[in-house]
C-alpha cells in the first residue's frame, strides 16, 4: 500500500482542475490539499500548507508557469513540480526542467500514468512522458527538429523584439525604416507562424518558445 500523498493542482480552467479532482477522488492513497486557478492563488496556497506535490499548467492568467515553477522551486527546493499541459514541444519541455520541474505530463495522460509520475516525483526522481521522451530521444539521436518549431526571419525576430519593448507599429516603423504596412506584414506572418491573435499572446507564447527572452 502506497503511503498517503498530498497534491496542490494549478490550472485556470475549472474543467481541467474538476476532472483531475474527480479522476482522483477515489485513490486511497491520494488527497488534493488545494485547488488554483492563478499563480497569485498558488502562493497564497504554499503560505499557509506545502504539498508533497503540486501539478501546474504551464499557461496560467496572470504568470506563465516557467517562470512560476522557478519561483517556487527556489523558495520550497524540497517541493516537486509536475507540469502537466498541452505543449508537447521539446522547448517547454526544456524550459520547465531548468527551471526546476521534476516531471512533464500531457493533459490527456491517464489516470495510472498520472499516479505513477505523483509517486515518482514524491521519490525524488524525475517523471517524463512517455511521448514526450520519444521526441526527445528522435531529436538526439536522429537530429529530427521536434514538431511545432518556429523558424523566424532575422526581421520578423527583430520586430519581435520591439513589440515586446511595446513599441507601436509606427514606432517600429520608424526605426527600422520600413514602411508601417511592412511593419504589418511581418505582425501579421508572426501572428501566423505562433497562432496568436493579440499583441500580449504574441509576446507570452514568443518568450515561452524561447524566441526572445
Amino acid at each position: 500500500m502506497h503511503p498517503m500523498i498530498t497534491l496542490g493542482i494549478a490550472d485556470d480552467h475549472s474543467l481541467i482542475v474538476s476532472g483531475l479532482t474527480h479522476m482522483l477522488s477515489e485513490e486511497t492513497g491520494v488527497r488534493i490539499l488545494f485547488t488554483a486557478h492563478s499563480g497569485a492563488e498558488v502562493k497564497a496556497a504554499l503560505r499557509q500548507q506545502v504539498p508533497d506535490v503540486l501539478l501546474l499548467d504551464i499557461e496560467l492568467p496572470d504568470i506563465n508557469g516557467i517562470e512560476l515553477c522557478t519561483e517556487i522551486s527556489t523558495r520550497y527546493p524540497q517541493l516537486p513540480v509536475v507540469a502537466l499541459t498541452n505543449h508537447d514541444e521539446i522547448v517547454y519541455v526544456r524550459k520547465m526542467m531548468r527551471g526546476g520541474a521534476k516531471g512533464y505530463l500531457l493533459k490527456g495522460t491517464d489516470k495510472q500514468t498520472l499516479l505513477r509520475a505523483i509517486r515518482t516525483v514524491k521519490g525524488g526522481e524525475q517523471f517524463i512522458d512517455s511521448q514526450i521522451e520519444q521526441a526527445i530521444l528522435q531529436h538526439t539521436i536522429m537530429g529530427k527538429k521536434p514538431a511545432g518549431q518556429i523558424r523566424l526571419t532575422s526581421r520578423e525576430k527583430e520586430i519581435l523584439t520591439l513589440i515586446a519593448h511595446e513599441f507601436s507599429n509606427q514606432e517600429i516603423a520608424d526605426k527600422l525604416f520600413l514602411s508601417i504596412r511592412t511593419v504589418e506584414s511581418h505582425r501579421h506572418s508572426l501572428n501566423q507562424k505562433l497562432n496568436i491573435k493579440n499583441p500580449a499572446g504574441l509576446v507570452k507564447e514568443a518568450y515561452l518558445r524561447g524566441l526572445i527572452s
